[in-house]
């Protein structure tokens, strides 16, 4: 709830406003008036203008001449000049933020930022929005944080038009999201139960995006759903958020199987890597199309064949491998996708990726209920 001590006007009005009120309806004109009182017209001029302050004396002479006592005068005085000093102040702070933030912005997404209401596009309030967001203590950090390995590693992209500020501004704001998450403490134990339940909500295809979350956050992962920017080419990340792994995922592609793959992936990281080590940070691009060299690290290669054999078990893939080009038939999919309880657009996609083929008609849909 707001204060009153909090509230002051936008302009502060001087008493001199008052003080040509008061005269005018008292049937005086300025001339009569100053001399009624002992002023020099021009003197009095200058404290209905607010050039000059009204002080004790003639807030005496003015409750004597209008029948106000002095303390009203004296006290519109006071508010006039507190007023004044709070405006000056705060005109003073939006100055300093506004320099802070020209130099600031150059390492901050703010359409992207704007757009999902993050930020207001008035500098004295976001700053402090954005140092909450980037987790630092000053904006001069922010290009400290773009030269990062992590981040910058982007730069080098040649197949994706990548904008490293726009991807760490993405990242940054799903790390900020998550710490508002609050869920169960994370077992590694329950790696197996946790897959198994996240395949037959992908199988069910039922409210998926709602109940996968649950279900991560009742195995104590947290898990954020955030659109991407433009020049934001990322599928997910994953990170330690104060004590559980975390999730990120922008649904890009909006489509079942990039999902499945999307979510195992950044899973993959978590019980492969995370688990070892609560400083890391894995930011995933589209894993199809990005040949930059990240991507075929030990750590990426291990998230992708996590991914793989969690979704549909190396057994039952070698065993229906073996006749691809005779099984890549929606009849033979769905049959497949039935008897091992996955959802038929996640075989499709791994039929699709291993024949480098993704044109091939079907009809089986590959849309997120």
């Amino acid at each position: 709830m707001t204060t009153i001590k909090n509230l002051f006007p936008a302009y502060a009005t001087h008493p001199g406003l008052m003080l040509a009120d008061e005269i005018e309806a008292n049937g005086y004109n300025q001339i009569d008036f100053a001399k009624l009182i002992d002023l020099k017209r021009s003197q009095l001029n200058e404290i209905i203008k607010g050039k000059r302050n009204i002080n004790a004396d003639l807030a005496l002479l003015l409750e004597k001449a209008l029948g106000i006592d002095a303390d009203f005068w004296m006290e519109a005085q006071k508010n006039y000049d507190l007023d004044k000093a709070r405006i000056e102040a705060k005109n003073k702070e939006q100055l300093e933020a506004i320099e802070v933030w020209n130099v600031a912005k150059e390492f901050i997404p703010v359409s992207f930022l704007k757009k999902e209401q993050i930020i207001t596009g008035n500098p004295l309030l976001d700053i402090n929005k954005v140092k909450d967001i980037y987790n630092v203590d000053n904006l001069d950090q922010l290009a400290i944080l773009s030269v990062q390995h992590n981040y910058a590693r982007f730069k080098k992209s040649n197949t994706l038009k990548a904008d490293v500020i726009n991807i760490m501004g993405w990242v940054k704001l799903v790390q900020y999201k998550a710490l508002q998450l609050n869920v169960v403490p994370f077992d590694n134990e329950n790696k197996e139960q946790l897959i198994e339940k996240l395949r037959n909500v992908l199988f069910e295809n039922k409210n998926v995006l709602p109940t996968v979350q649950n279900v991560l956050h009742e195995n104590g992962i947290k898990l954020v759903y955030q659109t991407k920017g433009e020049k934001t080419p990322v599928d997910g990340v994953s990170f330690w958020s104060n004590g559980n792994p975390a999730i990120g995922l922008t649904l890009r592609h909006n489509r079942m199987d990039n999902f499945a793959f999307t979510l195992f992936h950044e899973l993959g990281h978590i019980y492969e890597h995370l688990i070892n080590n609560n400083q890391a940070e894995f930011i995933d691009l589209d894993l199809k199309n990005e040949k930059e060299e990240y991507l075929n690290s030990i750590e990426e290669k291990q998230a992708n064949h996590f991914a793989e054999n969690s979704l549909i078990k190396a057994d039952d893939w070698n065993e229906f491998k073996k006749n691809l080009d005779q099984n890549n038939t929606d009849e033979a999919i769905i049959a497949f996708a039935k008897r091992i309880k996955i959802n038929p657009s996640i075989v499709r996609g791994r039929v699709c990726f291993t024949l480098n083929n993704f044109r091939t008609f079907t009809q089986i849909s590959n849309e997120i209920k």
